[in-house]
């Protein structure tokens, strides 16, 4: 089914807006989608994405609450791990008492793994995997996404909009695909940008992963909109609201605006500061997704994050057994790696970076060195360089662009790319 086209937002070029406008973009946009007596079913970020989630809440439960006839909050986790009663209420900003103030108000986890969670919406025939990979694909994918969606009458996004390594910016009908997803769309879609590669498709609006994405959205019989957002350093830009698809891409083009930073010269060494909500390398990795594309030829991305302990909770067995290696490697041996699950062998590809295989021996164009709680030994492991975070003072690091070095604070969300 086809989502609303219409949109309602506010937008800042180079400032913030203010609460009031924000509320303003929202309140004209619910009032915009007639949800009145509706059951809606609003798809959130997890803790892995900078949003002021608490404010996006009090805004929905004063406008869309009230007149819908029911409202829960569904956490588009893809595979990531679900959150406790107490993380879920502290990202949504609320006390247990005030919790109470919304009794008939849901707050659930998305369960990738289970597949009584999921319902079948339709096939993306291998016609179509051939032609929206370019031919670097061709298998049938069944649709499969949280059956909360088919109990409801309306589907309501409401989350950021960030450049993305897999389908060029996050945000939109993303969030249905890996966001609330059985494996089989999240395998597909991540397999395939891994194919097209990160330096092809981050920071891009229209890229194959997101027409695939689109393409197994359409197949949702419930109405979708969508509230999508760009969230700088200072605060929001701008609130988009409307159908998923076109709210989506006028926050992608804004994204494109306030999130790139372009160098006119390439670095030798980025030390990538990933902040606390970077619980694990399986998101982490975004340091390096976000810098690479500005590091010189042999030169080096350091991940430093000393709060890091974990490769990851749902994948790091498999990412122990296979390691990371750059995308020529799995492609060069694929019946060694293709039983394994495709969106592993994807996250693997995309840390490693670009480079090449062959006759046995792997040559990554740059280096990959972390410096968190990971030990020296699983980073050898894994194929991976190692420093000691206790020998690195990251002010040290600042205001070094001179000696080729990019020192960035909070790495993960903003693009850096050469002119």
């Amino acid at each position: 089914m086809p989502s609303v086209e219409n949109v309602v937002g506010q937008a800042a070029a180079t400032s913030v807006l203010s609460e009031a406008q924000i509320e303003t973009a929202i309140a004209e946009g619910i009032a915009s989608l007639d949800l009145a007596g509706r059951r809606v079913l609003v798809l959130v970020p997890d803790r892995t994405r900078t949003m002021p989630l608490p404010l996006f809440f009090r805004l929905l439960a004063k406008h869309l609450v009230p007149q819908a006839r029911a409202v829960d909050f569904l956490v588009a986790l893809g595979t990531h791990p679900a959150l406790s009663d107490e993380a879920m209420l502290q990202m949504f900003g609320l006390t247990p008492p005030e919790r109470e103030r919304y009794p008939n108000v849901r707050l659930l986890n998305h369960t990738w793994d289970d597949p009584r969670s999921l319902a079948t919406v339709g096939t993306i025939s291998a016609a179509e995997v051939r032609e929206v990979s370019g031919g670097r694909l061709k298998l049938e994918v069944p649709v499969r996404l949280n059956r909360l969606v088919l109990e409801h009458d309306h589907v309501l996004v409401c989350g950021p909009v960030f450049p993305h390594e897999i389908a060029g910016f996050s945000g939109g009908n993303k969030y249905f695909f890996p966001g609330i997803a059985g494996a089989d769309v999240i395998d597909f879609t991540h397999w395939l940008g891994a194919l097209i590669t990160t330096h092809e498709v981050i920071g891009r609006i229209d890229t194959p992963v997101r027409r695939a994405i689109d393409r197994a959205a359409a197949m949702i019989p419930v109405p979708r909109s969508a509230i999508c957002s760009v969230i700088v350093n200072e605060g929001v830009a701008g609130v988009f609201v409307g159908g998923a698809e076109a709210a989506w891409r006028q926050a992608a083009a804004l994204s494109a605006e306030r999130h790139v930073i372009w160098r006119d010269a390439p670095v030798r060494q980025v030390l990538a500061v990933l902040p606390p909500m970077y619980g694990e390398l399986w998101v982490g990795a975004k340091g390096m997704y976000k810098t690479e594309p500005v590091v010189a030829d042999g030169g080096e991305v350091i991940l430093y994050a000393p709060h890091l302990r974990s490769v990851s909770t749902a994948h790091g067995a498999i990412l122990g057994q296979v390691g990371y290696h750059v995308r020529d490697y799995f492609v060069a041996q694929w019946n060694r790696f293709r039983h394994l699950p495709w969106s592993v062998l994807a996250h693997s590809t995309h840390l490693k970076g670009a480079g090449a295989y062959s006759n046995g021996v792997e040559w990554p164009r740059i280096r990959v060195t972390l410096a968190t709680g990971i030990s020296a030994q699983e980073c050898r492991a894994l194929n991976l360089d190692y420093r000691d975070p206790k020998t690195i003072d990251p002010a040290a690091f600042a205001d070094r662009e001179g000696e080729g070095i990019l020192y960035v604070p909070k790495a993960g969300e903003y693009l850096y790319r050469l002119r």
